[in-house]
């Protein structure tokens, strides 16, 4: 560790410290106390992570003069200690490392997911729905909860693009490497010669922002409201609930007319703008410090895209970690683990190359 990061850690471990000697008083209010155990358990991992390394090292300084004894069974058994404990440590200076990586503030958000057809037509649809109904199933495994913002299905089943909003901890530190171009090789159900098609789907996943984070006047906003129509115009109801929102100032405008009432529909419809706006704010500020960043979703040409979904062959490719799997329906089925796992390791692994370098 560098002298940095001990400091860092010195003073980590103190501020863990005092934040636990205020929470054994008994004596802080309610949300003081909300605020403190949460610092508190944001420190703690790297508290126990220092805690593990330094137990390791000194354990390690132990047996390396035990390797210098005389009695050769002592020594051997020491040797072998060490080449144990050598592995250990390199675990445990690894755990600690990331435990002190800068935390994306966002992380552990719900999110807004949003899912559209791209290139393709219906076969695009009919993916789209089949990437929602996937993200559907991961989420239920995680124990999270899917609420549908809007919808527009398309004539052949399938969605033209869907929003919904999903809320549980640590959602947007899980989903977030899901935005970008999706794309799917298989044989469409309306084609009788037997040929492949290629089509895509974007995703795009914004941590859903808290009403601290963005603050809307109600000056730069125009509200319409009008009626809902579906397919074709026909009538979804006969009131006057659908609501179309213009953020003035940036030109963000968001149309809902999926619920009966106005009031929903106007609650949903500022939901969206709220977590719109606050990725741009992101954005933002992330392009000041890193300079401009590829637009996160793209175009949905088809020859843009983060993974491929191969039915035929029945695999799937992260083309941005050139990671295979041969496991298709189960992944459609929401067995995400392995997949999204693998990105946060090498999301993880390249933090770490830039913070060694």
């Amino acid at each position: 560790m560098t002298a940095i990061s001990l400091d860092r850690i010195r003073q980590i471990e103190a501020r863990r410290d005092e934040l636990a000697a205020l929470m054994s008083t008994g004596d802080l209010p309610g949300d003081r106390f909300v605020a403190v155990s949460k610092e508190y358990a944001e420190l703690e991992p790297v508290a126990q992570a220092a805690a593990e390394v330094r137990r390791l090292r000194q354990e390690a300084e132990s047996l390396a003069h035990m390797t210098g004894d005389g009695d050769a069974e002592l020594r051997a058994m020491a040797e072998d200690e060490l080449r144990e404990n050598k592995v250990a440590l390199e675990a445990a200076d690894r755990k600690l490392a990331l435990a002190l990586l800068p935390r994306d503030a966002a992380d552990e958000r719900s999110a807004m997911l949003e899912v559209r057809a791209g290139t393709g037509g219906d076969e695009a649809a009919l993916f789209a729905g089949d990437l929602f109904r996937m993200y559907q199933r991961y989420a239920e495994r995680q124990g999270w909860r899917v609420e549908l913002i809007s919808a527009s299905e398309s004539d052949a089943g399938g969605y033209k693009e869907v929003v919904a909003s999903v809320t549980g901890t640590g959602v947007f530190a899980k989903l977030k490497f899901e935005s970008g171009v999706h794309r799917v090789q298989r044989v469409p159900v309306t084609e009788s010669g037997g040929r492949i098609h290629t089509s895509a789907a974007t995703v795009a996943v914004l941590p859903e922002a808290e009403d601290v984070d963005v603050q809307i006047d109600d000056k730069d906003l125009r509200i319409d409201i009008y009626r809902s129509s579906g397919p074709g115009g026909q009538s979804v109801n006969t009131t006057d609930s659908a609501v179309r929102i213009v953020h003035i100032p940036t030109g963000l405008t968001v149309i809902q007319q999926d619920e009966k009432s106005q009031h929903k529909n106007k609650a949903k419809a500022l939901k969206v703008l709220r977590t719109r706006l606050y990725e741009m704010e992101r954005e933002r500020l992330h392009a000041e410090r890193a300079g401009a960043r590829k637009s996160m979703v793209g175009s949905g040409d088809r020859s843009e895209r983060i993974r491929t979904y191969n039915f035929p062959q029945g695999r799937v490719t992260d083309h941005r970690i050139n990671l295979t799997l041969h496991r298709l329906p189960e992944i459609l089925a929401g067995d995400m683990d392995e997949l999204i796992g693998a990105l946060i390791a090498e999301d993880e692994a390249e933090r770490l190359a830039t913070l060694d370098g």
